[in-house]
């Protein structure tokens, strides 16, 4: 893989799919898991959401590594390895948290049907956080690869 330039425009619009996905999660019910699971569509628009965020998340990241660092297709979890290794996340419970997302990633896309609402219920109500802040390190360590201040 041959390095380049980082498009602040590919990140952006990536962190705006993130953003709306998270918009969009914390205003599903779930004041309580059963307030949750009481409308059977909104375990599965969580999902949904959850899978379009992350996805954009490692999306960012496989661009900062392929434009910053010449480097090619990666299995997720070594996206996530390579990220804290090259001070794109500088955080280490952040970079613990998105080794986790490679894996969860994984298992969204692949083994669905093992993902359960309570599951879901607990990401949506306790870890929304954690992907924000892991975009916003993302953002910012593409503003530094860029030249971009802010």
């Amino acid at each position: 893989m041959t390095q380049g330039k980082v498009s602040l425009k590919v990140v952006d619009d990536l962190f705006q799919v993130i953003h709306s996905c998270l918009g969009d999660l914390r205003r599903l019910p779930a004041e309580s898991l059963v307030e949750f699971t009481a409308n059977f569509q909104t375990p599965p628009a969580a999902e949904s959401l959850l899978r379009r965020a992350v996805q954009a998340l490692f999306d960012i990241l496989r661009h900062l590594l392929a434009k910053g660092f010449g480097q090619g297709m990666l299995e997720f979890k070594e996206l996530a390895r390579l990220a804290v290794e090259k001070g794109l996340v500088q955080d280490p419970r952040l970079g613990a948290i998105l080794k986790e997302l490679g894996g969860f990633r994984n298992r969204l896309t692949h083994f669905y049907q093992e993902v359960t609402p309570e599951e879901l219920y607990d990401i949506v109500k306790n870890e929304l956080g954690d992907l924000e802040q892991i975009a916003e390190e993302l953002r910012q360590a593409a503003a530094r690869m860029s030249g971009a201040s802010g």
